[in-house]
C-alpha cells in the first residue's frame, strides 16, 4: 500500500510529462483503500519497524520508476544490459551488509557441516530463478510503465492472500474479504482503461505544438488524444 502511493508521489516529481491523462486518481486511490481493507487487523508495529517500511516502500518505488526510465527514456538500455550494470553492485552490497551482521561467519560453518552437491544445486537454481526473475520483472517494466508494475504489485499480494485462504484455509473478516473485491476490481479497471488508452492514437512530444495540433486535427477520433514520449 505505502509501495503504491510512494510510486505515484515520485513519477509525478521525476517525471510528470509521463503521467497518462486517462487514469483517474481514483483508480489508484481504489486500490490503496483496497490493500488497506484487506491488511486490516495485521497491523503491529515498532517505531523502527515503521521507519524501515516508510523508507523500504521510497527505495522500491524510486527502483520502479528508475528502472523504467533507463530502459525507455534516453539510455534506452537492454534488461539484460541493466542486470549487467546492476548485479555487481547488488552482489557487493549484500556481502558487505552480510559481513557486517555476522552472517558470512554463519555461512562458513554451515558450509563445513553441511556442505554437498545438493546445496551447490539448490544455489544454482536459486540464482537462476532470480536471474529469470529479474530479466521479466525488467521486460515487463519496459514494455508497460511504472504505474503498471506498482498496481500489479498490490493484486499481487492480495492474490497470495487468496492462495492462503484457499491452501491453508485462512480464515479473514468481512471487511477482509471486501478489501480482495476492492483490489482485483481496481486492477481490472486499471487493465481497461490500460486497453482503452493503447487504442487511442499517441502523438510524440517530439512534435511542435503545431504539429500536434495539426496531427490532431486531421484524426477523427472519439477518444482523447494521449500525449506520450518518444521512444516510450
Amino acid at each position: 500500500m505505502s509501495y503504491d502511493a510512494a510510486g505515484k508521489l515520485l513519477r509525478k516529481i521525476l517525471h510528470p510529462q509521463a503521467e497518462s491523462h486517462t487514469h483517474p486518481p481514483s483508480l489508484v486511490h481504489q486500490i490503496i483503500f483496497g490493500v488497506a481493507l484487506t491488511t486490516k487487523g495485521d497491523y503491529s508495529y515498532t517505531s523502527l519497524g515503521f521507519y524501515l517500511t516508510v523508507v523500504g516502500a521510497l527505495l522500491a518505488a524510486t527502483k520502479t520508476v528508475v528502472t523504467n526510465r533507463v530502459q525507455v527514456g534516453r539510455l534506452k538500455l537492454h534488461p539484460l544490459d541493466l542486470l549487467l550494470r546492476m548485479s555487481p553492485l547488488a552482489l557487493a552490497q549484500s556481502v558487505a551488509i552480510g559481513y557486517k551482521n555476522g552472517e558470512w561467519d554463519r555461512l562458513v560453518a554451515y558450509w563445513e557441516s553441511e556442505k554437498s552437491k545438493g546445496i551447490v544445486m539448490a544455489l544454482f537454481f536459486n540464482g537462476l530463478i532470480a536471474f529469470g526473475l529479474n530479466i521479466v520483472s525488467f521486460t515487463a517494466n519496459k514494455k508497460t510503465s511504472a504505474l503498471t508494475m506498482t498496481v500489479a504489485a498490490n493484486v499481487k499480494q492480495v492474490l497470495s492472500i487468496v492462495l492462503a485462504i484457499v491452501i491453508f484455509q485462512l480464515h479473514i473478516s468481512a471487511v477482509n474479504a471486501l478489501g480482495i473485491l476492492i483490489t482485483l476490481g481496481g486492477g481490472a479497471w486499471y487493465t481497461y482503461v490500460e486497453y482503452q488508452e493503447k487504442q487511442s492514437p499517441t502523438i510524440p512530444l517530439s512534435l511542435s505544438a503545431e504539429e500536434r495540433g495539426r496531427v490532431g486535427g486531421d484524426l477523427e477520433v472519439a477518444e482523447p488524444l494521449v500525449v506520450v514520449e518518444k521512444g516510450a
